[in-house]
């Protein structure tokens, strides 16, 4: 059964929409959520339901769940799908169970790391959010519909954390993306400079806003960079908490009001619609609406009041580069690669095949020859033995000393170029911006590098190489076989059941006996 799907509808027509972030929480019973969404889904203008998971790295409901409870209940939904603790399988699996269900939209992201992961063991993340996207596409090869958006975040102030974030667009956008939703931030001029960057790449892709009603202890939390991502400056911080003491609804009028400019000045620069979150009652949802379209003739004025960002900040368009920082090894391994360019074919690399090749037939010295690769690039790299070795695509950083193990650029998590796990450490990829600024390759970060091949792990990469056995950029292989894909008449009684969400029976399964 083919469902609409107002929001595909609304994005590729050009009509300004508006889609509500549902939290699905472990705090939030899903009977209230999808009361909720039954009532969303009677505001003029609200195209989707975005329903989460693992938000802020927490577990919540299931959100296809959810997602397909609220869709029964008129509210289509856009499902967030995070890459934490799944393969490429699991992926695969979700993907085909929402097809067979007839949900199209994917909010494709890599995912926080997970509240508790430190004592409980490292967790999994096989994928990023640009190869998601890649699986997604090949999938929509194979016949699956799918409607694909990305995050993207603009509020970046430090030159490698906001460069960064648009090259990492650009991939996602390659790899298929139909459109982006900004993260969280109160600064127009950054809305305003994810929009020229846009143009000025002449890329085409509709972006919507990220609109927060933001109270007072969200605002402190946010001011420290929780959950990651999200980030609001301390001179924003403590106007709500003014505004919080100073009024008899505490703060509330104050911050729809904030809201409404917001979708106004969004809608001014010529976004393709606003994402809501931090409210989500109809009538307040409603009256922000009304009120954003009484302020749109203002949009240009409010802009200029609406720019909340930390002193010193950096922007694209405006702040100076910093000056190169030069370093020496990189330069000196660039070098010898281009003296003996062995992945790129010839008689070195044939040579060389032959010898690998020889060692492979040898387990015992295939295994010597790991160790000993192991030995030499653990203490200079960090080195874990992944058996995919991009190195020299990565300025050479290796992927795997990040804690998420991303191969195609950091995630949104980073606060002031530090890592969204170990906050007291710099984000591996500040590392790789600026190697690659100095030698003059930032044009080659754009470059799509693959999901590393899990099986290979503890083996040689050095014979993975030359045998093309690892996964990488030149050696690229698709996710998925088109002819397995899995169409969704023959799922669809599966994911049904795994759904569980037919009826109120099964809300009454999942509460406990509470409606």
């Amino acid at each position: 059964m083919a469902f609409p799907n107002p929001l595909r509808n609304a994005i590729t027509s050009g009509t300004f929409c508006y889609v509500v972030e549902l939290v699905a929480s472990r705090l939030t019973r899903e009977a209230k959520l999808l009361q909720v969404a039954s009532d969303l889904a009677q505001v003029p203008g609200v195209v989707a339901g975005s329903i989460t998971s693992y938000a802020g790295g927490a577990t919540g409901h299931d959100p296809i769940r959810v997602g397909t409870a609220a869709r029964a209940r008129g509210l289509t939904p856009n499902i967030h799908l995070t890459c934490v603790n799944r393969d490429l399988l699991d992926l695969r699996n979700a993907l085909e169970d929402l097809s067979a269900l007839g949900i199209e939209n994917i909010f494709a992201i890599t995912g926080d790391y997970p509240k508790g992961a430190k004592d409980a063991g490292p967790p999994l993340f096989a994928m990023d959010a640009v190869q998601l996207v890649e699986l997604i596409s090949e999938l929509r090869a194979g016949g699956l519909p799918f409607f694909c958006s990305v995050a993207v975040s603009p509020f970046k102030y430090t030159e490698p954390d906001c460069n960064y974030q648009y090259l990492k667009l650009e991939k996602k956008i390659k790899a298929g993306a139909d459109f982006a939703i900004t993260q969280l931030g109160f600064d127009s001029k950054k809305f305003r400079e994810l929009k020229r960057y846009l143009d000025e790449r002449n890329l085409k892709t509709p972006v919507l806003g990220n609109v927060y009603v933001l109270h007072a202890k969200a605002a402190e939390k946010m001011s420290k960079g929780e959950p990651p991502g999200c980030w609001v400056s301390k001179d924003l911080m403590e106007r709500i908490q003014e505004e919080t003491k100073a009024s008899t609804d505490k703060g509330l009028a104050a911050r729809l009001e904030r809201a409404a400019r917001m979708v106004a000045i969004v809608r001014g620069l010529g976004y393709g619609g606003a994402y809501l979150g931090g409210d989500h009652q109809a009538d307040r949802i409603r009256w922000m609406i009304k009120r954003s379209e009484e302020l749109a003739p203002r949009w240009e004025e409010l802009a200029e009041e609406l720019e909340y960002a930390p002193k010193g900040g950096y922007y694209l368009f405006e702040s100076p580069k910093a000056p190169k920082k030069q370093e020496l090894m990189p330069r000196v391994l660039d070098a010898l690669g281009s003296m003996f360019p062995v992945k790129k074919g010839g008689g070195l690399h044939d040579f060389l095949a032959t010898i690998f090749g020889w060692v492979d037939k040898r387990p015992g010295a295939a295994h010597a020859l790991e160790r000993a690769e192991l030995m030499m690039k653990k203490s200079v790299f960090g080195c874990e033995a992944c058996g995919n070795c991009v190195l020299g695509e990565m300025e050479y950083t290796c992927p795997m000393t990040c804690p998420k193990k991303l191969r195609n650029g950091p995630c949104g998590g980073t606060f002031n170029g530090q890592c969204e796990v170990i906050p007291d450490r710099p984000c591996i990829w500040v590392g790789v911006y600026e190697r690659a600024k100095s030698a003059g390759h930032l044009e080659d970060l754009r470059m799509y590098i693959p999901p590393r091949n899990r099986s290979l792990q503890g083996t040689s990469s050095f014979i993975n190489l030359f045998l093309h056995r690892d996964s990488r950029p030149g050696n690229y292989q698709p996710l998925v076989s088109i002819s397995n894909v899995v169409l969704p008449a023959q799922r669809t009684a599966a994911a049904a059941a795994k759904a569980d969400v037919t009826s109120d029976a099964s809300l009454v399964k999942v509460e406990g006996g509470r409606k």
